[in-house]
């Protein structure tokens, strides 16, 4: 097989959408891991009517075993992993005084224990393979809040430790872990947006789901094998601007 092996989790919408595509037309095998089946399915192709090759395996991030059967799947099919993006998340907001044990281990399940997870399983075909590269999408709300975001910047914040945590543990094995950690990234209708939604980014622009995309391609590159345990903030400026009142 002279392609590499890329898994993409929540690759079936959004930034793991735009993911999917960029690795695809990157001569990569592409697994999209999502909850979302039939998108996933339609995800899977468009990467093959663009001359790639991909396949989808539904899966729920939150449930243990799900990821286990991910990548049992991934290993009797390919036997190798090259490259894992964790980009499944999910957000709520809420009052923390109403935020319930449940929806609190939902979140944390969703977005922080996959990652954990799923870069286990990975790990162990990549030690196997001489290697290979892991990229977590965090967020900004790892290091800014607004209100009633408690559970969803945990997550994220958690994210942050993880991966140099992850990197310290697995780079003897020639692993590489690192973080992109998104603001503003539109992944509606982008038209649609204000004036003024551009113009409160020092880039003068909201950003899309590509400039999330080529940083993850950036930092699995085998010629950038000096980048472990970072953080690249894909914000348009947003957490360098100083904002005061008048």
């Amino acid at each position: 097989m002279d392609r590499k092996v890329v898994v993409v989790t929540g690759g079936a919408n959004g930034i793991g959408k735009e993911i999917a595509r960029q690795y695809g037309g990157n001569r990569y095998l592409v697994v999209i891991a999502d909850r979302d089946e039939a998108q996933g399915q339609h995800v899977t192709a468009q990467i093959i009517a663009d001359g790639g090759e991909a396949l989808v395996i539904k899966t729920d991030v939150s449930v243990p075993s799900n990821i286990e059967e991910l990548f049992n799947k991934v290993h009797s099919s390919y036997g190798r992993v090259d490259v894992l993006i964790n980009n499944a998340g999910i957000s709520k907001w809420g009052s923390p005084y109403d935020l319930a044990v449940s929806e609190w281990d939902y979140i944390i399940n969703t977005n922080l224990r996959s990652v954990f997870l799923c870069s286990r399983e990975a790990a162990k075909m990549m030690r196997d393979n001489g290697g290979g590269s892991i990229v977590n999408i965090a967020s900004t709300r790892a290091i800014m809040s607004e209100p009633n975001s408690e559970a969803y910047a945990a997550s994220k914040g958690g994210i942050l430790s993880l991966t140099h945590a992850l990197a310290a543990s697995l780079g003897t094995d020639n692993i590489r872990v690192n973080v992109v950690s998104p603001g503003w990234i539109e992944t509606g209708n982008y038209d649609e947006l204000r004036e003024t939604d551009h113009q409160q980014h020092l880039t003068n622009r909201v950003g899309r789901p590509s400039d999330v995309a080529k940083a993850c391609l950036y930092l699995t590159a085998e010629d950038n094998d000096f980048i472990t345990g970072t953080n690249i903030i894909i914000d348009g400026g947003m957490t360098r601007k100083m904002i005061y009142e008048e």
